[in-house]
């Protein structure tokens, strides 16, 4: 018996860089943007707390509480709906190079992180150590 398995594409920033974003969560992403008005834009990060010592932080706020030294990644879907991704610089030392994913199951849906910085992830995935 062989098993595949394929992984969702991806997209990353118009500039190559930042959060890898699946096409199930980009969806979900500019979807939300759109319900948060103008000049709303997602600030991802980590905290301290969580089953595994950090966990991720998303959250919508006015671009107008975008820090000077915050790391600023666009993105475009395949429809042509854009948002805008802010996240800190301390919380971008153990995010860089994260996926994002959203699922639809009754589940364990909902957005999912896979973090290859994490040396521990708690079962809800919503907590990591590094």
């Amino acid at each position: 018996m062989t098993s595949t398995t394929t992984n969702p594409a991806t997209h990353t920033a118009r500039d190559g860089k930042g959060i890898l974003i699946t096409a199930p969560a980009m969806q979900q992403l500019a979807k939300l943007c759109g319900e948060q008005g103008n000049n709303q834009v997602l600030r991802v990060g980590v905290r301290s707390g969580g089953c595994s010592g950090m966990s991720y932080t998303m959250d919508f706020v006015p671009a107008s509480e975008t820090l000077d030294d915050d790391e600023t990644y666009d993105y475009e879907t395949p429809e042509g709906n854009q948002f805008r991704v802010i996240c800190d610089p301390k919380s971008l030392l153990y995010i860089y190079g994260m996926q994002l994913d959203f699922s639809t199951a009754l589940i364990g849906g909902g957005f999912n992180f896979t973090n290859p910085n994490a040396t521990q992830t708690c079962g809800c995935g919503s907590s990591f150590a590094v």
